[in-house]
């Protein structure tokens, strides 16, 4: 998006400002980066498959004003190294049509705006939930708690849990675990962090739509999920997992730092949804289109976006597009990079996404609620038919039909 600095400030004169004991910012390496070029406190982005450059913290605002996604992979800059090998051997395998239909009626009529709105009304209160701020913090903070809370409202904490993963910025990641009769898992992801790329650490940044509402989207589908006894029992073959990243705007960092333990802990990573981005549809209508979930075909698992394309078809009241965001555009990128089948979905077409994000304009009032309701379904429909998946019995069946997998 473009426009002029000034325009863009205006909105923030009638925005609270900043409190004078807040922590705005952290400088993670206050004597540089000693592998750093010339020893400053420089990043390593990836702008593209093996292009790589250092940059300032400033240059890193300035390329994503620009439209430019990336990696940050000063931190992590061999995730998926220890995969490679294997995930380029073996196939994702997943059901070839949903079949819960009966068992999943009755969660999603169970599914609620209310909820909703309630949650993502407080969670765009907070100044800013940039992640190095301490309302980054205190908003992650909250997002624990309401995710603790919703398991014990389920009474399921005795099998349930949900706990921050920790970062040195101070802004936390969460993951909420849903065992399973297996390790194997299934993650269903969501960036809690917000960002005004004009100046991150002063500015409001209520990221509603960014990505608020794929935070509050998953959190729901979480909610309802916990209704059903057999999930809180464990009588699902896969773990579940819900993860809500940390400085996702930063490039990829709470999710890198993530996949990037599991990597190294040999997790069994079944499949990867990101939502990013759930509730904007005004310029889909204005443009004389159907309101549609967007999903991503770009730089994602062709097999497990072909399943999330019959799971929308299935469970939900409107049609996917297929659409593309680029390279490194959201957290998938990186359980993908880590040798993991990942895959996207959106609000829309790309090109009709919310204009409003990264500034102090990205509030609920342009936001649907009913469109935000068909995310929920989609999040619900998938968390619940790949928990229930064999995909051990579907694996050998592959296997068997191609000889093994590194032929399919």
């Amino acid at each position: 998006m473009k426009a002029s600095l000034l325009a863009l400030l205006l909105p923030a004169v009638s925005a609270r400002f900043v409190e004078k004991a807040e922590k705005d910012s952290v400088l993670l390496y206050p004597n540089g980066r000693p592998d750093a070029p010339e020893d400053t406190t420089k990043y390593h982005i990836e702008l593209a498959p093996g292009e790589t450059k250092w940059v300032t913290e400033d240059e890193k605002w300035e390329l994503r004003r620009n439209g430019q996604r990336f990696f940050d992979i000063t931190d992590h800059p061999d995730l998926g190294t220890l995969r490679a090998r294997d995930a380029s051997k073996k196939k994702s395998v997943f059901p070839k049509k949903p079949k819960y239909q009966k068992e999943l009626k009755p969660y999603l009529a169970s599914l609620s705006k209310s909820k909703l709105e309630d949650h993502l009304t407080t969670f765009t209160s907070f100044h800013t939930r940039y992640y190095k701020s301490d309302y980054g913090r205190q908003s992650s903070e909250w997002l624990l708690k309401t995710v603790q809370d919703t398991i014990k409202e389920a009474g399921a904490e005795k099998h349930v849990k949900a706990e921050h993963f920790k970062h040195p910025w101070g802004q936390n990641s969460i993951i909420a675990t849903i065992p399973g009769k297996t390790n194997s898992t299934v993650v269903i992801g969501a960036h809690q962090d917000s960002i005004n790329l004009w100046l991150p650490s002063v500015l409001a940044a209520p990221g509603a739509d960014d990505d608020g509402s794929g935070t509050v989207t998953i959190l729901e589908a979480f909610r309802v999920l916990l209704q059903s006894e057999d999930i809180v029992k464990g009588e699902h073959e896969n773990t579940l997992e819900f993860h809500w990243y940390s400085a996702e705007e930063g490039g990829l960092l709470g999710s890198q730092a993530i996949f990037t333990a599991y990597e190294k802990q040999g997790r069994d990573i079944k499949a990867m949804l990101q939502q990013d981005m759930t509730g904007f549809v005004t310029r889909t209508l204005q443009a004389g289109k159907e309101e549609s979930v967007g999903v991503i075909i770009d730089f994602v698992d062709p097999n497990l976006t072909d399943f999330i394309k019959k799971v929308v078809t299935e469970y939900c009241d409107i049609p996917y597009v297929e659409t593309k965001c680029g390279y490194a555009c959201s957290d998938h990128a990186s359980a993908s990079k880590a040798g993991y089948p990942s895959a996207f979905v959106i609000e829309s077409a790309f090109e009709y996404s919310d204009n409003h994000i990264h500034t102090t304009d990205d509030l609920i009032k342009y936001l649907s609620f009913d469109h935000m309701i068909q995310h929920a379904r989609l999040t619900l429909a998938f968390g619940y038919e790949l928990a229930f998946t064999d995909f051990e019995a579907l694996e050998g069946k592959a296997g068997k039909k191609w000889g093994n997998f590194g032929d399919l």
